[in-house]
């Protein structure tokens, strides 16, 4: 079993967490040959799971043990949610882990997974963006949530990586208003140790 160091996630639900820093350490060693910096980074084993998912060819290999621990620590958890919903990915991918990762979860734990979430324009990444209004100014009025999936339902909304989670913030007060939903409480499997 993988092992996690659970840590909150402050936001607009009732509780919620990440299984683990996204680094322990990252160290500048300098810059490769197009000037951009290079580091050296640590990650917990959760998290070098999900760097491989993410970004190292996309190995889904490391599927697996991500879903074993996140049921693994749902497992108390069980009869709080009803029903899994997904971040929507800011990035295109042919295979989005976000959902690969809450299918799998929702296979483990036996809840059912509501693809509920649509944006009304093109999603940017908010990763560059460090000023909280400008942040604010680009979620306002971005997603949508089909009431039908959710409503009356007790929801995990569930993302991969939790940074500023003014994204997850967004997310939530959309299936509070719109989806109707009884409540919500906020799963990720790492976070940044800045939330920016």
């Amino acid at each position: 079993m993988v092992q996690i160091h659970p840590q909150k996630i402050e936001g607009n639900w009732i509780a919620g967490m990440a299984l683990d820093f996204h680094t322990t350490s990252s160290i500048y060693i300098g810059d490769d040959e197009f000037g951009h910096p290079r580091f050296e980074t640590a990650r917990p084993e959760v998290a070098e799971l999900l760097y491989r998912l993410k970004y190292s060819n996309h190995d889904q290999s490391a599927v697996a043990g991500i879903v074993e621990a996140a049921a693994g620590f749902l497992k108390p958890y069980h009869d709080k949610f009803d029903v899994i919903v997904p971040v929507l990915p800011s990035t295109e991918r042919a295979v989005q882990p976000v959902y690969m990762l809450a299918d799998g979860i929702g296979k483990a734990t036996g809840k059912p997974v509501a693809h509920c979430v649509t944006a009304t324009r093109a999603t940017s990444q908010l990763k560059g963006v460090s000023d909280p209004e400008e942040r604010q100014r680009l979620l306002d009025g971005l997603y949508v949530v089909d009431p039908a999936q959710v409503a009356g339902r007790n929801v995990l909304l569930f993302d991969d990586l939790f940074r500023s989670g003014s994204t997850m913030n967004a997310i939530a007060d959309a299936l509070l208003k719109q989806g109707k939903v009884a409540s919500v409480r906020a799963l990720t499997i790492t976070k940044t140790r800045m939330n920016r």
